[in-house]
């Protein structure tokens, strides 16, 4: 009789414990949040770009790297010496016909709006599958958190480490688009672009 009393008190006290924490979420705005988007690539595609999640811009805009002070596709527009792409067709489009694929490294977290430093209970996705069902050559990491998330959650299931790349965020202001063109540039161009494509 006490052995089942002192279990049933335990199940009572974690359960008061696990319904005071998801109540502190609640209470400092961090919700559960499940990537939306399907992966962009294809039999061409050479290289990885991955994210940490889409912001609350880009799930607004219902596609990668949606907030309009993002330098991501005008980085890549300058790697690849391209228009800028606009729509979410030409942005899919120009992925493609230059080898690059676009992902998220998590596939559901707890987050407080766009706050990679609030995420809480990843859930990766299977970057790995997907590596293996394609002709990727190389993996890169748009900026530092999706960096260490890839290394936490993927890089041993994928068996190859990634390249760090600097963040195209507006948070990092620190780099100029120029400079960001220029780094990013030197660490793509061996693998993307219509030459590559095969």
């Amino acid at each position: 009789m006490e052995l089942f009393v002192k279990s049933r008190v335990r199940e009572f006290l974690c359960f008061e414990m696990a319904l005071r924490i998801e109540v502190f979420w609640m209470a400092v705005g961090q919700e559960l949040v499940v990537h939306p988007f399907s992966p962009v690539v294809d039999g061409h595609s050479r290289v990885l770009i991955l994210g940490s999640l889409p912001s609350v811009k880009s799930r607004e805009n219902h596609f990668y790297y949606g907030h309009p002070q993002n330098r991501f596709w005008k980085v890549l527009a300058g790697v690849c010496q391209a228009e800028v792409p606009v729509s979410v067709e030409e942005k899919k489009a120009f992925l493609l016909a230059n080898g690059i694929a676009v992902w998220d490294v998590i596939a559901s977290c707890r987050i407080v709006g766009s706050s990679d430093s609030s995420i809480r209970d990843v859930a990766a996705n299977d970057v790995a599958g997907l590596l293996q069902d394609s002709r990727i050559e190389a993996v890169f990491c748009n900026g530092t958190k999706s960096w260490e998330l890839y290394h936490r959650y993927c890089e041993k299931a994928c068996q190859r480490e990634a390249g760090k790349l600097p963040s195209t965020s507006p948070a990092n202001a620190a780099w100029s688009p120029e400079r960001l063109i220029k780094s990013w540039g030197e660490a793509l161009l061996p693998y993307v672009g219509p030459g590559r494509k095969g």
